[in-house]
């Protein structure tokens, strides 16, 4: 699910830099060449034979390496045969040089593939990870549209400590999105405890404050295991939702219950463009700090019309910043904004931050949309985009 990030496509930030380079080799070749026949014999184009095969090296397959450097190699001898100069010691000493750097980059190469290969390795085992620690909702849940986005910070990491969880149970759709502290596999470890928490909770807990308070106490057992600064820093910012159906079981009361612990609060996008932000009404400490403050979960309860969309998200989205340091504001990009549906709208988000950033970003971030269809609404609405044309 991580996207923009595909260099190796020709694509990214550093796709021209990486096109100019894969055209060096041949460059450096023709080049060298030109260089020998048109300056005197004393100077020599020996250090262009010798930089094409090592820049083809993490750039090309074995096969083309060692053909730029045979053609390196069959360079710099015609060229000494074409000067009559084949005969001398210094003619010796250049091609001994483009020979041994031609093995050289032929090693270089190897070492790289065997490197990309082990890295492909841990990203399919990375992503085999990922889906059974935090799998992607289904598009269709209880009859609410749903989408959801994992977008890592650093290039080919897939997993961290954002998290998301949607799920049909008997007492409605309940969600959760949160933010655990830390990086690594202790912070991977604490997502699937609140996940596997979460799923069981929702099935059998009647209220959502119920969810709330097996979530802590899942949260007060795992500390119980970590060592060091995690032991008694360890906590999850987390915002859980339910929205309930009405009596005949088929169709949704009209609102939604949340519940924040910490986290940034949800956006409610309505079908007319016009947004609202879930603030809660109380601040709450983060899950897995009972031992500083306990108070009663309260869920909120809020409209939550036909035709409008939930957006949760992590604080990767709120604190991403531009080259200026300015945070980018989802409020502020999304009001006013219409989508098809809740796929689009993440579409859209994804890509603006990422214009925002200037294609970089210093924390992972996770999204959840939720929509509310309306009924008789159509299959495709029209579309405007997060940023105004004419906007950059």
């Amino acid at each position: 699910m991580t996207g923009g990030r595909r260099d190796d496509a020709g694509r990214g930030p550093y796709g021209g830099a990486r096109r100019f380079l894969r055209a060096l080799p041949p460059l450096m070749l023709v080049g060298g060449v030109f260089f020998d026949v048109l300056t005197p014999a004393r100077y020599s184009a020996a250090p262009m034979f010798s930089a094409a095969p090592l820049i083809a090296a993490p750039f090309f397959s074995t096969l083309t390496t060692l053909l730029t450097g045979i053609a390196a190699v069959l360079a710099s001898v015609g060229l000494h045969v074409y000067n009559k100069t084949a005969g001398e010691i210094s003619s010796f000493t250049e091609f001994l040089t483009v020979f041994t750097v031609s093995a050289l980059a032929l090693l270089i190469n190897r070492v790289v593939r065997r490197s990309g290969e082990r890295l492909a390795s841990a990203r399919v085992i990375a992503e085999a990870a990922q889906k059974a620690v935090l799998p992607t909702p289904a598009e269709r849940i209880g009859g609410l549209q749903c989408a959801a986005r994992y977008e890592a910070a650093q290039a080919d990491a897939f997993i961290g400590g954002d998290l998301f969880a949607v799920q049909d149970t008997p007492y409605g759709v309940r969600l959760v999105t949160g933010d655990v502290r830390g990086k690594g596999m202790d912070a991977v470890e604490a997502v699937a405890v609140v996940i596997g928490a979460f799923r069981e909770a929702a099935e059998q807990e009647r209220t959502l404050e119920g969810v709330a308070r097996r979530l802590e106490r899942a949260l007060a057992r795992e500390g119980t295991r970590r060592h060091g600064l995690d032991a008694f820093e360890g906590f999850t910012t987390a915002v859980l939702a339910e929205i309930p159906r009405g009596d005949g079981g088929g169709t949704f009361d009209g609102f939604v219950r949340v519940v924040n612990r910490g986290h940034p609060p949800p956006l409610m996008l309505h079908a007319d463009g016009h947004l609202d932000m879930l603030e809660p009404g109380e601040a709450a400490l983060p899950l897995g700090m009972g031992d500083l403050a306990s108070w009663p979960d309260r869920a909120e309860a809020r409209p939550y019309p036909p035709g409008a969309t939930l957006l949760f998200y992590t604080d990767g989205l709120s604190e991403a910043r531009n080259a200026e340091g300015v945070f980018y504001d989802p409020a502020e990009r999304l009001a006013g904004r219409i989508f098809p549906g809740p796929e689009e709208l993440l579409d859209a988000l994804v890509d603006d931050v990422r214009l925002h950033t200037g294609g970089g970003s210093t924390d992972d971030m996770a999204l959840l949309a939720v929509s509310r269809p309306a009924t008789g609404q159509p299959e495709r609405r029209r579309t405007m985009p997060v940023v105004p044309p004419g906007v950059r």
